[in-house]
């Protein structure tokens, strides 16, 4: 079982040159680190929406990265409780 989350929001996302390519934004859930994949080659060519959807995952994913990178202390482990 993987530790990554795929962004769902990207499905169908493929190369403007008919090349057969997919691009993948992923978050760790457990140390927070994002993944980006561009799977089946070195690179992806996109159209406009498409290169919008890919930022717009980024985004989402350093949002959720943020997230779970504050809930742990300096050491990765999970950060005391503050009262």
């Amino acid at each position: 079982m993987s530790a990554f989350a795929s962004n769902l929001g990207l499905d169908g996302i493929r190369d403007a040159a008919g090349h057969d390519t997919e691009v993948d934004v992923a978050v760790h859930l457990h140390d927070g680190t994002v993944r980006l994949s561009i799977l089946w080659t070195q690179e992806i060519l996109l159209n406009a929406d498409d290169a919008d959807q890919v930022a717009q995952a980024l985004q989402r994913a350093a949002e959720q990265a943020r997230r779970i990178t504050a809930t742990r202390g300096p050491t990765g482990q999970p950060a005391p409780e503050s009262y």
